[in-house]
């Protein structure tokens, strides 16, 4: 009985969520086992057997995914066999991809802007330079990572959970703490 109401339950909020998204560019249909809220005027972007939410994991009923492309150029671009557990946040105003078979750690944030000008006179201005954010194919992101702007990780690169990632990292590293450095490679 607890499982039949704990699903209908799930059902109905991933329902809410998806009524309650206002962008109107989305190409593509996650599975969605957690909702996911989809806003803004940009366009985001899935490929085929994209997942968002993990049923045996944190965050399931008291959290939800969001994705914003704010601005009408924005664009998400998740591809391929892409997995994201629970209560992730990506932001937008240029442009975020996702390569192939990555697999992302819950209450993950990545964001390609500050969306705020650092110049004290203008902080309630928009960010001028936001700056693409591009994760390569077969990366795993650990748990409560925050990616910021005008980073790049190569392939293959394991993000340790609580990384704050705030620069590039090649092929086949391994990092860790805040800031991220690079602390090993994959072998």
């Amino acid at each position: 009985m607890k499982q039949s109401i704990r699903h209908y339950l799930l059902r109905f909020n991933v329902w809410k969520y998806n009524f309650l998204s206002n962008c109107k560019n989305v190409i593509g249909k996650p599975k969605r086992f957690q909702p996911l809220l989809l806003e803004g005027n940009g366009t985001i972007e899935f490929g085929q057997n994209v997942s968002f939410g993990i049923l045996r994991s944190p965050y399931l009923f008291s959290g939800y995914g969001y994705m914003e492309a704010r601005e009408s150029l924005a664009h998400i671009y998740i591809a391929d066999n892409v997995a994201i557990n629970n209560s992730c946040v990506f932001t937008a105003e240029k442009k975020i991809t996702i390569s192939k078979n990555t697999v992302i750690g819950y209450n993950c944030h990545i964001s390609d802007s500050s969306f705020h000008n650092l110049d004290i006179d203008k902080r309630h201005e928009t960010d001028p330079q936001p700056q693409e954010v591009f994760i390569d194919e077969n990366v795993f992101i650990g748990n409560n990572v925050t990616i910021l702007k005008g980073v790049n990780l190569g392939k293959n690169v394991v993000v340790g959970s609580g990384a704050v990632v705030t620069k590039s990292f090649p092929n086949n590293s391994i990092i860790a703490g805040v800031p991220a450095k690079q602390i090993n490679q994959v072998s």
